[in-house]
């Protein structure tokens, strides 16, 4: 499954990130708009290939297609890891290449050291967030419905769940069942869109995402579902578990739990704003 996509700096130059399997990967177009200062990357990259026959034999093991947030939504692009991009630099005759190579190997650092010490990603995971302005509170919220997202995840690729857009079906059953919309809608109602949605949830909007997934969780491991169709029906069970806990809240107060509301900081009076009645 690939994970959320993150964006590193080289030189000014945005370059997307998101881990597989592990380890880190990097948009391939990206790469190349950073060292070559092309306009059009992707053709930069099919006259590299046609240059290199023994690099574009081998491309499509190199530079697997990943799911990667556009602003036009989810797309396939094509992506390598540390390994990957350091062949394709041989092929791109550029100044930048050797301080290229020193920051890539950096970045990889970084990864090992998490990998090795689980906290210290913890850490810097909290410190981006209160460093990005949101209170301590939601953050503390924020980084146990990661934990809680992650175990999630993990039974699933316990149970055969490999493709992406299957996390992306389950994912869409459970909010359907706790919210009344899928992911996608629930942006549209924020107003964002390549942006983490969670990221953009006030506590009510956490707590009750963590209901349905530790929920999910629950039930998948006490049934020991297999397969995609048994974890579906467990997805649509869980999020109900959250769904009939969100009605009952909003019976009460008159409240919905559902808001418009975000973090923006070019728009800081909608920042986690209260939900609407």
């Amino acid at each position: 499954m690939t994970d959320t996509v993150h964006i590193a700096l080289f030189r000014g130059k945005s370059i997307r990130k998101t881990l597989h399997q592990g380890e880190w990967f990097f948009v391939v177009q990206d790469v190349a708009a950073a060292l070559t200062d092309s306009v059009d990357p992707r053709q930069y990259l099919k006259k590299m290939r046609s240059r290199d026959p023994e690099l574009n034999k081998g491309w499509v093991q190199l530079v697997p297609p990943l799911t990667i947030q556009t602003f036009g939504g989810p797309q396939m692009l094509g992506c390598a890891n540390t390994e990957g991009i350091f062949r394709i630099i041989q092929s791109i005759p550029s100044p930048k290449a050797e301080p290229f190579k020193k920051w890539l190997a950096k970045v990889g650092y970084e990864r090992i050291q998490e990998i090795e010490d689980p906290e210290r990603a913890t850490k810097r995971t909290r410190a981006l967030y209160k460093a990005k302005g949101y209170p301590d509170d939601w953050v503390e919220k924020r980084m146990r419905s990661i934990t809680i997202r992650e175990e999630l995840t993990d039974e699933w690729k316990n149970r055969g769940i490999r493709e992406d857009r299957d996390y992306a079906i389950l994912t869409a059953e459970i909010s359907k069942a706790a919210f009344g919309i899928t992911p996608t809608e629930y942006k549209r109602v924020k107003g964002i869109k390549r942006e983490n949605l969670r990221d953009h949830m006030n506590d009510l909007e956490l707590i009750f995402s963590m209901l349905g997934e530790a929920a999910t969780t629950e039930i998948t491991r006490v049934r020991d579902t297999k397969g995609f169709v048994e974890s579906r029906e467990a997805a649509r069970e869980g999020g109900s578990v959250a769904g009939k806990a969100r009605k009952e809240l909003e019976g009460r107060t008159g409240r919905k739990i559902v808001s418009s509301g975000n973090f923006l900081p070019d728009k800081p009076k909608r920042r986690l704003a209260k939900p609407k009645e």
